[in-house]
């Protein structure tokens, strides 16, 4: 497997951009968008946080072991929420993904599935990646619907694992992917953003 390195990933509504120091302000103004700091079961940054939420991205990327990006709507230019590659492990060809978060008005949407699409194919097929792995917090079931929407096995969960900003201690629910099973899942999310939908 490759180390990940910064790239934009696109697609014609949504496209990933290697988050820098010049996006603090577009991402405080995207978590505004239903106030998602407010969450206890996500890692949002709140208001006067962006900045610190940045540099801690950003030394996660500096170190190898993350790939933070920032998602943009590609009509209108705004930066709508974010993502990253975490976790990586070049020699067992392992990378996650996750600290996922969108603005209100974009959740439910093709946002997410556009997302993992363009990160699970440049896992997968660009940087040959084996494995691809997610964690969330046992409380976040929005969460875990939509990863277990994604194709993911759930592989288990780690008790009293990770910390939470309120200070409570959650335990974590690990999903993953194998390269073998990502051709069916690529054709089954391709085929969920293009089919009618319902009205």
């Amino acid at each position: 497997m490759r180390k990940p390195e910064p790239v934009t990933l696109e697609a014609p509504s949504v496209r990933l951009e290697p988050m820098t120091a010049d996006h603090v302000a577009a991402l405080e103004a995207a978590a505004r968008d239903g106030e998602l700091w407010n969450l206890r079961v996500t890692s949002v940054p709140a208001p006067g946080e962006a900045a610190q939420y940045v540099q801690d991205a950003l030394k996660g990327r500096d170190k190898g072991h993350m790939l933070p990006f920032v998602v943009v709507d590609t009509a209108s230019g705004r930066v709508i929420g974010s993502t990253r590659y975490h976790d990586i492990v070049v020699p067992v060809e392992r990378v996650e993904i996750g600290y996922t978060w969108y603005g209100k008005s974009w959740q439910r949407s093709h946002v997410n599935t556009t997302c993992k699409l363009l990160l699970m194919s440049h896992a997968f097929e660009t940087l040959g990646a084996q494995l691809v792995g997610w964690r969330t917090d046992n409380y976040n079931f929005a969460s875990q619907r939509a990863i277990e929407r994604l194709g993911a096995k759930k592989d288990g969960v780690l008790r009293h694992h990770s910390p939470r900003r309120d200070g409570t201690i959650r335990d974590t629910v690990m999903y993953s992917m194998t390269a073998g099973e990502w051709p069916e899942v690529k054709a089954h999310l391709q085929y969920q953003l293009t089919r009618p939908r319902e009205t």
